[in-house]
């Protein structure tokens, strides 16, 4: 099945997503402030969510169109083929943004779309209440200048939480932004590189996993998993490649250090949990 997907990007980041997309494989829509749109599948979700380093999130486009009363948002929402994704117990949230746009009211926005979501579910499952005790699926209605965009994400927890980090220090990076600072400073296996203030170890730490070839999300989860779109084998299968594809013969040379003892502590307690800590 061909897919819209939306991998979002912190403002200034967004080549560097592009990039890493691309060398996925999949072809890019647009590319816009803070978003860029491409084209995949029901794999693409699993591989997006496990590879893509500087990404923040990964959200499935449902529609674009435009509107300027509830009326039309409401049947513009119902009209879509909710019922492919969402199963009976889903438990689906509604999120949303409006800026400049003439429905302004983020909470009205918010339940229209519920209402919309529902009545399409309830006329295709013939059924008048739904427990919500199923998959996460978290939709997110995006107005800008009348412009509406309804997305569903599909990573849950944001991208940057890789699941190694075990200690904190006060105003750590995040680990997306480390990963793009790494990646434009054009660093590679058999170049030194050397953080003399590195804190909790962000950057040395995604420098490594990028030197070692370890995918970002292999140790956590993702709000896509539970997906009945999605069968459980594809998650195992790209796992198992994503373990396969570890690099751990490079030869890398990186250097951290910190004037806080607590620092380092944590650095290294952050890259025993991230397996890079050699």
């Amino acid at each position: 099945m061909k897919l819209e997907l939306i991998a979002t990007a912190t403002f200034g980041l967004e080549a560097v997503v592009k990039r890493e997309i691309q060398d996925l494989g999949y072809k890019i829509l647009k590319s816009e402030d803070g978003k860029i749109t491409y084209l995949g599948d029901e794999r693409a979700i699993v591989r997006s969510n496990l590879w893509l380093r500087s990404a923040d999130r990964v959200l499935l486009k449902m529609a674009e169109f435009n509107a300027v009363t509830f009326e039309e948002l409401f049947q513009q929402t119902r009209g879509l083929a909710w019922e492919q994704l969402i199963p009976l117990d889903g438990k689906f949230t509604v999120t949303g943004t409006s800026v400049k746009s003439k429905l302004h009211s983020v909470p009205a926005c918010q339940s229209i779309v519920k209402k919309a979501i529902v009545e399409r579910l309830r006329e295709y499952y013939m059924a008048e209440y739904f427990e919500e005790i199923g998959a996460e699926y978290t939709v997110k209605v995006t107005i800008l200048k009348d412009h509406v965009t309804l997305t569903v994400d599909t990573s849950g927890a944001g991208l940057h939480k890789r699941g190694y980090r075990v200690r904190d220090v006060a105003a750590p990076i995040k680990e997306t932004l480390a990963a793009a600072m790494v990646q434009l400073s054009f660093w590679r296996e058999g170049r030194l590189l050397v953080d003399p203030c590195c804190g909790s170890g962000t950057i040395p730490i995604e420098a490594a996993m990028i030197g070692r070839n370890i995918a970002p999300g292999l140790n956590r989860t993702f709000a896509a998993e539970g997906w009945e779109l999605i069968d459980s084998k594809v998650w195992k299968e790209e796992r198992k490649k994503a373990f396969g594809a570890i690099n751990y013969d490079s030869e890398l040379r990186i250097f951290a250090f910190d004037v806080d003892e607590k620092a380092i502590t944590s650095a290294k307690e952050n890259a025993i949990e991230a397996g890079v800590d050699d």
